[in-house]
């Protein structure tokens, strides 16, 4: 649940007009050339006793502030706060599943693909304020970066931390997607996806085989999109180190187990797509976020903070300040 904002208002305002029967009032008052409430035996030197004169003022206004207390005790002021309670389960949990590998920092997408990947899969994650999003973090094993949460800052600063050197060497492909899958095969979520991303082919023997980790995101109702990520023909990658550890890259044939990638979509009720270029790979995630739409069922709460009763404790007060007065007054004056 979350606060937007306070406001104030009146709930029945009508009744502030009742402040114009004030105007003839004022008017009897100015026209009275003597006071008829209070008659006193001698007036003289009462202008010197400071104490009285007050008094005779407080006499004079107490009416209207009564009458101004009660008016706007009816028109029942109030200060409001709104706030939104969302139904989480009509939410999509999504693990997006990276592939980290040395071949990630090749250069045909621009600057590089980790790169590339790294701030469109940003924007992705802010237009899907509703969602729960994880992360996994793959090349020759597998690693839980972020769990789902609604926690979108973490997942992006995560994100931000990808990098190609953290984990083994190679690219397990099943490995990415079964980690994935045991973080969303328990959730109650009506919608589950992985956005599976990789630029390359299975390197690892030993390894859980894709199409196993494929059949166990379509027995818990997991659909997986699949990404390749790469050029058609050869880019510059990293394939070795210099004396001083520096990356050295030359061109190379890009290789995309695509086949692999169509299986594991169509196994799951996914779609595969391709990226070619940075603008291809924004495209693809603008289409995963059209097909897989949020539903959200938000409720607006309105909780009031009623003061009617602070103005008529005050119409209550002066009125009974008025009685002492007026008692003690005349018991003095008698």
């Amino acid at each position: 649940m979350t606060l937007d904002f306070l406001n104030f208002e009146f709930y029945s305002p009508w009744f502030l007009l009742l402040f114009l029967a004030f105007i003839p009032l004022l008017v009897l008052d100015l026209r009275k050339k003597k006071r008829v409430g209070i008659k006193v035996p001698s007036t003289r030197n009462m202008e010197e006793n400071k104490g009285i004169l007050f008094v005779l003022f407080l006499l004079k206004i107490s009416k209207y502030i009564i009458l101004s207390a009660l008016i706007i005790a009816m028109a029942r002021p109030r200060s409001f706060t709104v706030s939104q309670d969302q139904d989480d389960s009509k939410g999509i949990d999504i693990m997006l599943s990276v592939d980290v590998s040395l071949s990630m920092l090749a250069k045909d997408l621009e600057p590089d693909r980790l790169t590339a990947l790294k701030t469109i899969a940003k924007r992705f994650v802010d237009k899907r304020p509703g969602d729960r999003i994880g992360l996994v973090a793959y090349s020759g094993e597998a690693f839980t970066k972020v769990p789902l949460t609604s926690d979108h800052a973490v997942v992006i600063d995560e994100l931000n931390n990808l990098n190609s050197l953290e984990l083994q060497p190679g690219t397990a492909i099943g490995e990415g997607l079964s980690v994935a899958v045991s973080h969303l095969k328990d959730s109650k979520s009506k919608s589950k996806i992985i956005i599976l991303m990789t630029d390359g082919v299975n390197t690892i023997e030993n390894a859980m085989p894709s199409q196993v980790g494929a059949q166990l995101a379509k027995t818990n109702n997991i659909k997986v999109y699949t990404i390749g990520i790469g050029t058609n023909g050869y880019a510059l990658m990293p394939t070795a180190t210099d004396i001083f550890g520096e990356l050295v890259f030359t061109e190379a044939e890009v290789k995309i187990d695509e086949p692999v990638l169509r299986e594991i979509a169509q196994t799951t009720g996914g779609k595969y797509f391709r990226a070619t270029s940075t603008q291809s790979l924004e495209d693809v995630y603008n289409e995963i976020n059209q097909l897989e739409k949020t539903e959200l069922v938000s409720t607006k709460l309105y909780n009031y903070q009623e003061y009617f009763r602070m103005f008529l404790w005050i119409a209550l007060g002066v009125l009974l300040l008025d009685a002492l007065l007026r008692w003690v007054f005349y018991k003095f004056l008698s």
